[in-house]
């Protein structure tokens, strides 16, 4: 079983900065991408951010340039450091990661519980 762990959320004003951690634990023989997606109400989930497991990165455009998703492969943790936050960046924030399980698994795509993260104007 696999699960991910996400903390870091809450409640800052416009400007202000947060950062999301999200540890994988369980069955996990490796771990190829890590990211971060958001979920406003009423809008579908998109894309924040995305690290392999070399380390090569993509961006929303809509964050690019304020926010830096970093993972630490020995802790099993995807990390999103967010700056100068908007109140459109306001949503549950869901980590994601592609797991194989095991030596002779195939990978799955896993997902955490989400956090909230709420910008004030």
């Amino acid at each position: 079983q696999v699960q991910l762990v996400e903390s870091g959320g809450g409640l800052v004003q416009a400007g202000g900065s947060l950062r999301l951690s999200c540890a994988v634990s369980g069955s996990t023989f490796t771990i190829a991408d890590m990211g971060w997606y958001r979920q406003a109400p009423g809008k579908q989930r998109d894309l924040v951010a995305k690290i392999s497991s070399g380390g090569s990165t993509n961006y929303a455009d809509s964050v690019k340039g304020r926010s830096t998703i970093s993972r630490d492969n020995v802790k099993s943790t995807v990390y999103l450091q967010m700056n100068n936050l908007k109140p459109e960046d306001t949503a549950v924030y869901y980590c994601n990661a592609a797991v194989r399980r095991f030596r002779w698994d195939n990978y799955g795509d896993y997902w955490g519980q989400g956090t909230q993260v709420t910008v004030s104007s």
